[in-house]
């Protein structure tokens, strides 16, 4: 049991930390609007996911099995909303305040509730919710196995969401210049909509 919990707690941190659309968006939260102005968009991620599997681990991800379409209906709404978050980050016009010479952002970050709901269009994180219900499921009734789960990602993702978007309001220094943040918001918007290829196009992997 503690053996598994281990496996478990190491495929938490190691698929929660790995770069993927919530790292992206938060890493560039940070780099936007720093670390304090983004403290929703952590706490949604690091506790919408856990919601999400309890969500999951109590049937919902029968219904997929159920009604098929639903699933391919999910991929679009999906690709749709990645889209625009990506278009949004690319879009965010950095520029230098005239009265306190700091750089301001256009647009906000994302609030707890829009970070949360996007959990469930996040391709990544419906991965990572069967896979470890399933790979990694504890010898426990379902419903106490879908709790315990989550309780671990919960742990490992209050972590790695306060890491990436502290590691993108410390590289606000490198990136003062309005031009380096363009060029970054860039970057981060085309990362951001590469991760739609495994959706659509497994076999290009």
């Amino acid at each position: 049991m503690i053996d598994l919990v281990l496996t478990l707690a190491a495929f938490a941190f190691l698929s929660a930390g790995t770069p993927g659309p919530n790292n992206v968006m938060l890493m560039a939260s940070g780099m936007n609007y720093g670390f304090r102005r983004s403290a929703g968009h952590i706490t949604g991620v690091a506790y919408g996911f856990p919601l999400m599997i309890v969500a999951v681990g109590l049937g919902l991800s029968q219904l997929f099995a159920l009604y098929p379409p639903l699933e391919s209906g999910l991929k679009y709404v999906c690709a749709a909303y990645l889209i625009y978050l990506a278009y949004r980050i690319a879009m965010a016009k950095p520029k230098i305040a005239h009265d306190t010479g700091e750089m301001e952002i256009s647009g906000k970050p994302l609030t707890f509730l829009q970070a949360a709901a996007f959990q469930w269009v996040n391709p990544k994180a419906w991965v990572m919710a069967t896979t470890a219900l399933t790979v990694y499921a504890l010898p426990l009734s379902t419903t106490a196995n879908a709790f315990a789960v989550a309780a671990v990602f919960a742990f490992a993702g209050t972590f790695t969401a306060t890491g990436w978007t502290a590691l993108g309001d410390r590289l606000r220094i490198f990136f003062s210049d309005p031009l380096r943040l363009r060029i970054f918001n860039g970057v981060a918007a085309i990362l951001l909509l590469a991760t739609l290829v495994p959706v659509f196009w497994p076999e290009a992997l």
